[in-house]
């Protein structure tokens, strides 16, 4: 190795805690496609004599096999380990290396340039310090550099190095060189960097890597291992104010209590005054607990855990903080959002939110722009798809504690989860926490839901009827609120079709008008439901989401699913708006069944089928199901 140290052969325990006391550097590499982000790395490590005998042999061999280089040594392999990656020759997932110099230790992260692989590239940038974004100088700034450089700095990434790369196949054009510069500093005016360094390179050739190139006399600035070594970023975490989030409760016996966790930043000490940021309660540190022993002092990155001279409540996702530095804490607050999947964002639909260790349902309440990544102009959408980027508002259903993102890179991320399926979805950064998340509070009432309906000697809840257009939704609610009413019940029905006279007279038939005319006709039934009254909805509700969505909107057994489950063809041949003939001519997009999904409930409570049953004959099996629920009977809450 270039920084090979005597140290090694006469005093190891020194030589191991000089490593230890190197500063360490985290940077990625990042671009467009080609633009020999992971050539640049393996030149790294070549030039730097970082690469051990059998790797090197592997490398010989990978390269005469599968190269880009026409049998030379290709640097790429030694990044690119994916079979996938070295039959394409690109890079699609993160790779993580290793390696010190005698001034610093570094993890470097290769990105993939794809479009696709975006979502990628946002991981390895998001506990970066320096990106090193790479240019091809024979095509200058694309699409993709744009895009990476705003995630960057989206990601709160201060310092930059842009890398101009295969300046040998422009023969070394100064001029060229200039104008590139020139260009990106126009645009990254409008990004939060505090520094941008310009170095031309030739990474396959090592110009300006380690040495300065003899190519390019007229530059004078530094290698680029020589800023990595120098650059100073702001090792800031220890002096932010201290949080610790709780991930475990430590209770091994009847006499230790004890709240465990990574700091993510600040210090503490014993006797210091903390507090738990959701109930509010303070306590003072009793102990710092290690396995090596007590600290008296603890500082951002040491896994610890907090005993406390007081038992108050506090559980897994809790944030310790101190008393007089408490974070944010609130439902609903502006985000920078970048989403990651091919399922497009929907406003309304109910997704999960993963905070450190606090967990929340959540919806993107108001997606207030797009930004352009080419431009950074703001753009109206109402949907975010595949790589972009939006500003949105979002509302829990219970309060986080958070830092802003520009406040605390630690306590201001989070990711976006799919209920359904478990995915990461996308990563967000917290602006700031909203007014009315913390001026507006729940107003209690003395009269409540049960007096209400116990007053009209019924449980109040929510009769979801969902299936296809022309299933027998309305005609079958209709009949059933008719039976409900002749047995002196208090009803109401809430119709796809009327309430889009009023209520949702402004929204269309796209997914993302579909999810919110759903979320406020759930909102309005869980009004209806507070009001002691039996309420029936008659949607087709395509998306499980949206009917998850609106049951998690009231107390268990509030929510009763009907399923008309009435067959495509036999709906078709009925047709009695004429709907399905318009929607095969293709006079109506986003028709559910032809170009729009219907997802089938799973478990639904109640189902019935009016393609072998008479309506009446289904108004009947569902009002005989809510006598066997308890609705209908004498009923006797705690009032």
């Amino acid at each position: 190795m270039s920084h090979k140290s005597d140290l090694i052969a006469d005093d190891i325990l020194g030589y191991l805690k000089a490593q230890e006391e190197k500063s360490l550097l985290r940077f990625i590499t990042c671009g467009s496609v080609d633009d020999g982000k992971s050539t640049l790395i393996g030149r790294l490590l070549w030039d730097s004599k970082l690469i051990f005998e059998d790797q090197l042999a592997a490398l010989e061999s990978d390269s005469r096999k599968v190269g880009t280089q026409g049998g030379e040594i290709d640097f790429a392999l030694l990044l690119d380990g994916l079979q996938a990656e070295r039959e394409q020759g690109i890079t699609i997932d993160v790779a993580y290396r290793f390696f010190s110099t005698d001034k610093r230790k570094f993890i470097v992260a290769d990105t993939p340039g794809h479009e696709q692989y975006t979502r990628n590239m946002a991981t390895g940038a998001s506990t970066a310090d320096v990106a090193v974004i790479l240019i091809d100088a024979r095509k200058g700034i694309l699409t993709q550099t744009r895009r990476h450089s705003f995630i960057t700095s989206l990601l709160g990434i201060k310092h930059v190095v842009l890398a101009v790369n295969k300046m040998d196949l422009i023969d070394y054009d100064q001029a060229k060189f200039d104008q590139i510069v020139a260009e990106y500093l126009k645009f990254a005016e409008q990004l939060n960097y505090s520094s941008i360094t310009a170095i031309p390179l030739s990474a396959l050739r090592g110009d300006n890597m380690i040495e300065p190139s003899a190519n390019t006399p007229w530059y004078s600035g530094p290698t680029l291992l020589a800023h990595l070594e120098d650059v100073q970023v702001e090792q800031d975490a220890i002096e932010k104010p201290f949080r610790l989030p709780v991930q475990w409760v430590n209770r091994p016996n009847l006499d230790f209590r004890g709240f465990s966790g990574t700091i993510s930043s600040g210090r503490v000490k014993p006797g210091d005054e903390v507090v738990v940021t959701a109930s509010g309660h303070t306590s003072k540190v009793k102990d710092i607990v290690t396995f090596d022993g007590n600290l008296d002092v603890a500082i951002a990155g040491q896994a610890i855990t907090l005993t406390l001279e007081d038992e108050i409540d506090i559980s897994r996702g809790d944030i310790l903080a101190h008393a007089d530095a408490k974070p944010d804490f609130a439902d609903q607050f502006e985000a920078r959002i970048i989403w990651m999947h091919e399922d497009h964002l929907l406003p309304g639909r109910p997704y999960l939110i993963k905070m450190g260790a606090q967990v929340a349902n959540a919806q993107i309440s108001d997606l207030k722009y797009k930004v352009n990544v080419n431009t950074l102009e703001h753009v109206a959408g109402k949907t975010l798809e595949l790589n972009e980027v939006g500003i949105a508002n979002i509302s829990a259903d219970k309060a986080l504690a958070f830092d802003p993102y520009d406040q605390n890179r630690h306590s201001g991320r989070f990711i976006i989860i799919d209920r359904f399926t478990n995915a990461t979805v996308g990563a967000g950064m917290v602006n700031h926490s909203l007014r009315r998340a913390t001026n507006i509070k729940w107003q209690e009432m003395d009269i409540n839901k049960g007096a209400r309906a116990y007053q009209k000697g019924q449980k109040s809840v929510i009769l979801w009827f969902t299936g296809l257009s022309g299933a027998g939704k309305s005609t079958v609610a209709n009949l059933v609120e008719k039976k409900l009413h002749a047995l002196g019940k208090h009803t109401y029905t809430l119709d796809g079709d009327n309430v889009r006279h009023g209520l949702n007279k402004d929204l269309g038939f796209t997914d993302a008008d579909r999810v919110e005319n759903i979320r406020r006709v759930g909102e309005t039934a869980k009004l209806f439901v507070d009001a002691g009254v039996i309420t029936l909805v008659s949607f087709i509700s395509p998306f499980k989401s949206e009917r998850q969505l609106a049951r998690s909107l009231v107390e268990d057994g509030e929510f009763i699913e009907v399923f008309i489950d009435t067959p495509l063809e036999v709906c078709e041949q009925r047709d009695v708006k004429g709907l399905y003939k318009k929607a095969r001519a293709g006079e109506i997009a986003n028709f559910t069944g032809i170009d729009s999904p219907y997802e089938r409930p799973e478990n639904a409570e109640i189902v019935v089928s009016t393609a072998d049953q008479s309506a009446e004959e289904a108004a009947e099996i569902i009002v005989s199901k809510l006598e066997e629920f308890g609705v209908l009977g004498a009923w006797f809450p705690e009032i």
